[in-house]
């Protein structure tokens, strides 16, 4: 068998917290530890002296009263040290469990109090949260590529077996299922690399001025292909003349990504809404991506976007994969200095993009802004 760590003991017995250090720390009444300090200095000065003055007053000698009124004076500051530093000895022993990997550890001394202690130990276990989520989604993550991996190489090998052995016939439905495999390995491995583009913070744009209304157009025709069958009503409304200036790759990943997502969600036969305007006021191309799917809650509309995060199959078409499409997506916004939140429409689940208008490298300045504005006008 193998031996019990000292780090394994530590977290099982962070687990479970015994009431006595739960219930007995004298401090965090009030939001400033400073005062907390302040507090227990007069409090042990204020004993002391008392005590050594009722003791003198008794009798006693002072070789006798200091002594005692030393030992009673460092038992409070001991008490209140003691509750002062227990949350501090939990985050430790917490901090070395999750190094082990155990993620399920919390701080449960000190939270509720109000000072600098209990927002630590608040921000801690916030930490510990997000943490186990995304080992938890990562863990997801392998399974699910492992998955998607599995089934096209399966069927790949299975039907190129079959050409070898001469069982079936290079015909063109043949060759085109074996395409189709093909394409499922390429995106799978183009989501990943963007998901190592993500994890890197590298990427680089190719900035250029693009008509919105065609850009939109060419993004949708591959989709409406793949949705064939489906008999998804697609409208797209833009005004006449409306540019943008950005990475066309980097957005038609972007609207790819968000309008799939919009028709794998939406049942059979039902209508998905694509419309862009002009914000004149913050100077963005507002585009709205409206599908008649179900209402997302409002609690989870910030966790979709978070990476491996996938929803849940609906009506219409498949919608599994790997949970990196929305979060590419927002990915993508970013990098042009724009968002993507879900806004609230009685017609379905609406998804907002805001891109500004006119791109702003980080090494412009208020300079080059106002001239390249002015050499457009």
């Amino acid at each position: 068998m193998t031996p019990r760590s000292p780090r394994a003991s530590r977290a099982r017995s962070l687990r479970r917290p015994s009431p006595r250090l739960q219930d007995g720390r004298p401090i965090g009444l009030f939001y400033s530890l400073k005062i907390e300090l302040s507090i227990l200095i007069v409090i042990s000065t204020a004993v002391a002296f008392v005590m050594a003055w009722v003791l003198l007053k008794l009798g006693l000698s002072g070789w006798i009263a200091m002594p005692l009124t030393l030992i009673v004076a460092l038992g409070i500051t001991y008490l209140f040290a003691r509750g002062l530093i227990a949350p501090l000895r939990e985050m430790r022993d917490a901090a070395e469990a999750m190094a082990d990997g155990d993620y399920t550890v919390r701080v449960k001394t000190g939270r509720n109090s109000n000072d600098e202690i209990g927002q630590l130990s608040r921000s801690f276990n916030e930490m510990a949260e997000e943490l186990q989520h995304a080992d938890q989604m990562r863990t997801d993550m392998v399974a699910n590529v492992s998955h998607e991996l599995r089934t096209p190489v399966s069927a790949l090998q299975a039907m190129l077996e079959n050409l070898a052995d001469g069982v079936v016939e290079p015909t063109p439905a043949n060759l085109e299922g074996i395409l189709n495999q093909t394409h499922r390995l390429s995106d799978l491995i183009a989501f990943l690399l963007d998901l190592s583009r993500m994890e890197a913070g590298a990427a680089s744009l190719n900035i250029e001025r693009f008509d919105v209304a065609e850009f939109l157009d060419d993004t949708l025709k591959p989709l409406e292909i793949a949705d064939a069958g489906h008999a998804h009503d697609i409208t797209l409304q833009v005004p006449e003349g409306l540019s943008i200036e950005g990475d066309q790759d980097r957005l038609r990943q972007l609207f790819t990504n968000i309008i799939s997502n919009a028709l794998k969600h939406s049942a059979d036969g039902t209508a998905v809404l694509i419309e862009a305007r002009v914000d004149p006021d913050e100077h963005t191309v507002v585009t709205n991506v409206v599908n008649s799917g179900s209402q997302i809650p409002y609690a989870s509309r910030s966790d979709i976007f978070r990476r491996f995060v996938k929803g849940k199959t609906g009506p219409g078409t498949e919608s599994g994969g790997t949970g990196l499409g929305l979060s590419i997506a927002r990915w993508a916004a970013q990098l042009h200095g724009g968002s993507i939140r879900v806004v609230d429409d009685p017609r379905g689940a609406n998804f907002e993009i805001r891109l500004p208008q006119h791109h702003v490298s980080d090494d412009d300045t208020p300079t080059s802004e106002d001239n390249r504005a002015e050499s457009r006008a």
